[in-house]
């Protein structure tokens, strides 16, 4: 996974395997993307949907997220589902034509991390477009077959690309512990906060509430399952009022916030509205340092606890899609092919933000 380089050559042959190569801020180049050959446990897959991330769009931007630097070219994209061409001598699960949906990251299986269970902590962890390691954006990637999920009848490529920015929501509820006697709030409805939205419906949540600052956000979280919105400022004053109304609305206990967003204002509205005992989980890493009112929420019993990325989530959430209990399909609200100028516009409109959600990009 992640494996390959540019083409040293300026001729582009007609089967030439094309990728969306990061090369400098703001400038993404389509160029032949040379793949590794495929290892007995591996899968060649053609890439059929692949979405933009927030991550995405930061590094082309910044080049750097965090404190990962793209210092060379990087081929781009990590939400992504395809179908098989080609398994190595060791695979017994696919066949060529599956339709499948691909796990990022790739953990080394070795480390304290991995023995218990939280591969996704792994500090060797290969993950797609996250520096060094190349992304999906491309014809054709190689990957692990046992990282590559065969998706149901019913459910679409577009679906199953989807299938990442969802585990982040399902993993945030697990975490959380969500259930039928749980109250939620979400800041931020963002991406990732209207796939929490629906995970915490899924996982069947008595009552949702979500707060952001853009009326239009607001709108699709109503659509997706939140039942009360609420809209807030930027202004930090303005934070104790605003905990009045989401409590008022809410209308009983806040048992679970979920930080979508990661911000000052964000986390301090959070600790202030949950209740007594109850648990704000940070998503959003909005900012890398926040001040906030912990002493006030230790003092209330208020759990505090992080999420990176997701681990043993995609049967989950491919069962969720399956079944119809999420229907992810309304966050898709921007689709592009896969030719320069398409990739440029479909970049600025995923970081133009307004109306689009997730931008998707049809191979």
């Amino acid at each position: 996974m992640g494996k390959g380089a540019m083409s040293q050559g300026n001729e582009i042959g007609e089967g030439d395997n094309m990728a969306a190569w990061l090369t400098g801020i703001n400038t993404i180049r389509i160029q032949p993307f040379n793949l590794p050959p495929l290892g007995p446990h591996d899968a060649k897959v053609r890439m059929k949907a692949v979405g933009i991330c927030g991550s995405d769009v930061h590094y082309l931007r910044t080049l750097r997220c965090a404190d990962f630097i793209v210092k060379e070219p990087m081929v781009i994209g990590h939400e992504c589902a395809g179908i098989i061409e080609e398994v190595g001598s060791e695979v017994k699960h696919l066949v060529p034509g599956d339709r499948v949906a691909l796990e990022p990251g790739i953990s080394c299986w070795r480390c304290h991390q991995c023995k218990q269970g939280s591969y996704n902590l792994c500090p060797e962890m290969k993950f797609f477009a996250t520096p060094p390691v190349h992304g999906s954006l491309a014809n054709q990637i190689v990957h692990p077959a046992d990282l590559c999920f065969k998706l149901p009848d019913n459910v679409s490529l577009e679906e199953g690309a989807m299938c990442e920015p969802l585990s982040v929501g399902v993993h945030a509820c697990r975490r959380a512990s969500v259930g039928p006697e749980t109250n939620v709030l979400v800041m931020g409805a963002g991406p990732i906060g209207l796939v929490t939205v629906l995970s915490a419906r899924a996982f069947g949540a008595s009552r949702i509430i979500i707060a952001d600052v853009d009326e239009e956000r607001l709108s699709m979280a109503k659509k997706v399952g939140s039942d009360e919105c609420i809209l807030v400022s930027r202004n930090s004053q303005d934070i104790d009022e605003e905990v009045t109304r989401i409590q008022n609305a809410m209308g009983g206990n806040i048992d679970v916030t979920f930080d979508c967003a990661g911000f000052d204002k964000t986390m301090s509205t959070a600790l202030k509205a949950t209740s007594p005992g109850g648990k704000v989980c940070l998503v959003g890493m909005g900012h890398n340092e926040m001040t906030v009112p912990l002493t006030p929420a230790a003092a209330r019993e208020v759990d505090i606890f992080g999420v990176f990325r997701y681990r043993n989530t995609w049967p989950l959430c491919l069962e969720f899609l399956r079944s119809g209990k999420v229907d992810v399909k309304p966050l898709i609200t921007h689709r592009f092919g896969f030719s320069q100028k398409e990739v440029e516009e479909a970049f600025e409109t995923s970081a133009g933000g307004g109306n689009a959600i997730k931008v998707m990009f049809n191979l």
